[in-house]
C-alpha cells in the first residue's frame, strides 16, 4: 500500500463508478533484494515514505465539499492524492538523476524538493542556480575544484540508501527525535522516515550553497598559486566585512528563539554555537563562548584558519535567511522555524572545516579526538559520512582537478547494515594507473622510504594504507557502519548522459518550460502577455504538470539536434528560428509523444477512456469539467499505453492518431517560440 491515496481513490471510484478505473499503484523500479545506491534510495521512497505530507485537516475539509488537491487544475483530485503524486515524482526525477548523473536532472530534484517542503521553488530559485552558474563560469580560475551541484544531490540519495539499510542509524535518529524505535509501529516508523526526508533534503542539499562566496576567496590565493607559493602568513587574501545583513537577528527572530530554546541570542553564531555545544559539548569539551568566537572569526579573520574561507559557514547563514525570508502567500517568516531546522543548519555548518580543525582536530597526532558518534548529531554524522563517500562522477573546473584522477562512477553495496563502496576509474586512464601501481611498488620494494607516490584519488583507495577510508573513519564512527572500499577499471558509458550542442542556465530552462505550458493559451496574442502572468499560471499547476514541462523544455535539446537547430542563452552568429517548418515538426512531434508516453506510464497513468463514458451530474458544473476530473481521478489517458512500448510501437501508436490530435503535439510550438522571447534569455538556433 505504498501510494495509499492512489488506493484510497480507487476505491472511491469503483464504488461510484461500480468498476475498477484505477488508479494503480505506480510501478516498484527496484526489487525488495536490491541493496544498491539507486535501489535502496527508491525504496526509501516508494516504500518507507507512506502518507508523505498528508493532511487530516485537508481531508476533514474536503468531507464538507470538494476536494482540494491540484491535478492540471485545482480542486480536481484529494489533497493527499496530490501529496502521493508529489512523492512520485520525486521518486521518478532521483531515479533519473542517478542514472545520468547531470545537472540538469539535478535541477529537477531540487525543484521537487523545493516545492513539496519549502512552499514553491520561485521563492528560492536564485538560491539553487546561482551556486551551478557560479562554479560552470567561475571555477575555472581556481586550482582545484569540483561540481557541488549534482555533487548535493548524489549526497542526498547516499543518505536515504542508508537510512533504508542500516538499523542502527534509523534507530539513532528515532531515539534522538523521540519516535518508537519499533519497526512494527509502521505508523511510527513513516513518521520518521518522512521526518528524515524533509530535514535530511534540506541538509544535504543545500549544504554547499556557500561556494558562491568561497570562489572569489579561492580565485586570488589561485592567482598566486599559480607561481607554486604555498597559501600561509605572506599569502593575499580577502575576507569578509559587515556580515550583519546575514547574522543579525530581528526582535521577532530573537523572541521566537527564546521560545524554542530558553536562551536570548543577538546573532546566527551565538545560536549556533549554543546548538552545537548542548550536542556535542561533553564529548569533545567545546567551550560556548570559544566556539562563538571561532563562529564570528571565521569570514572575517581567514588567515587564523590556514587561510581557507568556510563555504560551509555561509551556507549555513544563506539558507537561514531563505528559511526566515517571508512568504509571499502567507507573509509567515521566521515563526514556521523549529529545531530540526536549526539541527540542519548547524550540520551544515560542522560539515566542512568547523568539526575537522577546530573541534575533532582530526589530523592531529597528538590531539585528535574520537569521531563523531551517529547519536550526538544523527543529521550532521550523516552529512560528513556522505559528503565524504560522494566523489565519483563530479565535474572537474580547477586546472589541477582536470588534470588529477577521480572516480568517473560507482556501484555501492548496502545490505547487512554495512557499506561496500567499489569506486569505478576510466580504462582509458590505464598508463597514469599503470605508471601509478610500478612506482607504489618500487616504493613497498624499498620498505616504504620517503613518502608514497600519489596518483589522487585513485592512490588513496588503491593503496594498502586506504588513506581515503581511514581518513572517513578519523570523522565518522563506523562501527555500526563498517565501511569496504574496492577499486576497479571500466569502460566509459555516457549514453546516459544525453548531452547535445543545446545549453542554458537553469533560470533559462525555467523560462522555457513556463513558455511551453502557455503554448495553447496565447496562440496569437504572443506579444501581450507579461512574464509574471506567464509564471503565474505555470505556479498554479501541481507538481507533476510543472515538472512535466521542464522535461519537455529538457528534451527539446534531442529534438533540435534531430533537425539542425540548438538553443542556448549565449549571443551567436547563428540564424534565429523564428517558425518550426511542418517538416521539421513531423520529426519531433512523435518524438514528444514517446516522452509524453513513457513519461505517463512511469507515473502510474493507464490507457482508457472511461472518464469520457460516465454520466454525473453535481453542482451545477459542466460534463466536460467533471470529465476532466475523473480523468486525474482515475489517472487515465486515452492516448497513454500500457505496458513496455518499444519506440516504433509509440511511433506507430502516433501515427494512428486522429490529426487533430497529432495537432496538439506540434503546431502549438510555433507559439512557443514567440513566448520565450517575452524573457531576456534562451533562443533557439539553426546550424547553418
Amino acid at each position: 500500500m505504498s501510494y495509499t491515496a492512489f488506493t484510497h481513490m480507487r476505491e472511491v471510484n469503483r464504488t461510484r463508478f461500480s468498476q475498477d478505473v484505477g488508479p494503480i499503484q505506480p510501478d516498484r523500479h527496484f526489487t525488495e533484494k536490491d541493496h544498491s545506491l539507486k535501489g535502496s534510495a527508491l525504496r526509501f521512497l516508494h516504500d518507507r515514505c507512506e502518507e508523505l505530507l498528508f493532511s487530516e485537516e485537508m481531508t476533514a475539509a474536503e468531507a464538507e465539499g470538494c476536494y482540494l488537491g491540484t491535478g492540471i487544475a485545482q480542486n480536481q483530485i484529494p489533497y493527499n492524492m496530490q501529496m502521493d503524486v508529489n512523492r512520485l515524482c520525486l521518486e521518478r526525477e532521483l531515479e533519473r538523476f542517478i542514472d545520468s548523473g547531470v545537472a540538469e536532472d539535478a535541477y529537477n530534484v531540487y525543484y521537487c524538493y523545493l516545492e513539496m517542503f519549502l512552499g514553491r521553488y520561485g521563492k528560492s530559485k536564485k538560491m539553487v542556480e546561482l551556486l551551478s552558474e557560479f562554479e560552470s563560469n567561475g571555477s575555472s580560475l581556481l586550482m582545484k575544484h569540483r561540481d557541488h551541484y549534482s555533487h548535493s544531490v548524489y549526497v542526498f540519495a547516499l543518505g536515504l540508501a542508508i537510512y533504508e539499510t542500516n538499523i542502527y542509524y534509523r534507530n539513532a535518529f528515532k531515539r534522538f527525535y523521540g519516535f518508537n524505535t519499533n519497526e512494527s509501529d509502521r505508523k511510527a516508523d513513516h513518521a520518521a522516515a518522512n521526518t528524515f526526508l524533509q530535514f535530511w533534503g534540506l541538509t544535504s542539499l543545500f549544504h554547499d550553497i556557500g561556494y558562491p562566496f568561497e570562489l572569489p576567496f579561492e580565485q586570488v590565493m589561485s592567482y598566486f598559486e599559480v607561481e607554486n607559493l604555498k597559501r600561509g602568513k605572506n599569502s593575499i587574501l580577502i575576507a569578509y566585512r559587515d556580515l550583519d545583513v546575514l547574522t543579525g537577528l530581528s526582535d521577532e527572530e530573537r523572541v521566537h528563539l527564546r521560545e524554542l530554546y530558553g536562551e536570548d541570542f543577538n546573532s546566527i553564531e551565538e545560536l549556533f554555537a549554543y546548538d552545537i555545544t548542548q550536542k556535542l559539548g561533553e564529548a569533545y569539551d567545546i567551550d560556548r563562548a570559544a566556539l562563538t568566537d571561532i563562529l564570528k572569526k571565521k569570514p572575517t579573520n581567514p588567515e587564523q584558519f590556514g587561510c581557507f574561507m568556510d563555504h560551509a559557514w555561509f551556507s549555513t547563514a544563506r539558507l537561514y535567511r531563505e528559511l526566515v525570508k517571508p512568504d509571499e502567500k502567507t507573509g509567515e517568516s521566521v515563526g514556521s522555524i523549529g529545531r530540526m531546522h536549526i539541527d540542519a543548519l548547524s550540520a551544515i555548518l560542522l560539515h566542512n572545516s568547523l568539526y575537522k580543525f577546530s573541534i575533532s582536530f582530526y589530523k592531529s597526532k597528538t590531539d585528535a579526538k574520537a569521531p563523531l558518534r551517529m547519536e550526538l548529531h544523527p543529521l550532521a554524522y550523516m552529512l560528513m559520512l556522505c559528503d565524504e563517500l560522494q566523489c565519483w562522477d563530479r565535474t572537474a573546473y580547477g586546472r589541477n582537478s582536470r588534470r588529477e584522477l577521480h572516480p568517473m562512477g560507482a556501484d555501492f553495496d548496502f545490505s547487512d547494515n554495512a557499506i561496500k563502496s567499489t569506486y569505478l576509474f576510466d580504462r582509458e586512464e590505464h598508463r597514469k594507473i599503470d605508471a601509478y601501481e610500478e612506482a607504489y611498488q618500487r616504493w613497498s620494494l624499498n620498505k616504504g622510504s620517503g613518502d608514497p607516490p600519489r596518483l589522487k584519488a585513485y592512490s588513496d583507495m588503491a593503496e594498502k594504507e586506504q588513506r581515503f577510508r581511514t581518513d572517513i573513519e578519523k570523522i565518522v564512527d563506523t562501527s555500526n557502519i563498517p565501511l569496504t572500499v574496492l577499486v576497479d577499471v571500466r569502460d566509459v558509458d555516457r549514453k546516459n548522459k544525453h548531452v547535445y550542442l543545446s545549453s542554458s542556465n537553469f533560470l533559462h530552462l525555467y523560462d522555457f518550460a513556463v513558455a511551453l505550458n502557455a503554448r495553447y493559451k496565447y496562440q496569437g496574442d504572443e506579444d501581450k502577455v507579461s512574464p509574471e502572468i506567464l509564471e503565474k499560471e505555470f505556479e498554479s499547476l501541481s507538481l507533476e504538470y510543472q515538472i512535466s514541462n521542464i522535461n519537455q523544455a529538457k528534451s527539446f535539446s534531442r529534438y533540435l539536434n534531430e533537425i539542425g537547430c540548438f538553443y542556448t542563452d549565449k549571443p551567436v552568429d547563428f540564424e534565429i528560428v523564428s517558425r518550426f517548418t511542418p517538416e521539421q515538426t513531423a520529426v519531433f512531434a512523435p518524438m514528444e509523444h514517446e516522452r509524453w508516453v513513457r513519461e505517463h506510464r512511469s507515473m502510474g497513468w493507464t490507457s482508457g477512456g472511461a472518464y469520457e463514458t460516465v454520466d454525473y451530474s453535481g453542482e451545477g458544473r459542466s460534463m466536460y469539467y467533471y470529465r476532466k476530473a475523473f480523468r486525474e481521478q482515475m489517472r487515465m489517458h486515452k492516448l497513454a499505453m500500457d505496458g513496455e512500448p518499444s519506440e516504433q510501437e509509440i511511433f506507430a501508436h502516433y501515427d494512428a492518431l486522429p490529426e487533430t490530435e497529432k495537432g496538439k503535439d506540434w503546431e502549438p510550438f510555433n507559439s512557443m517560440l514567440k513566448l520565450i522571447k517575452v524573457f531576456d534569455g534562451l533562443r533557439i538556433y539553426h546550424f547553418k
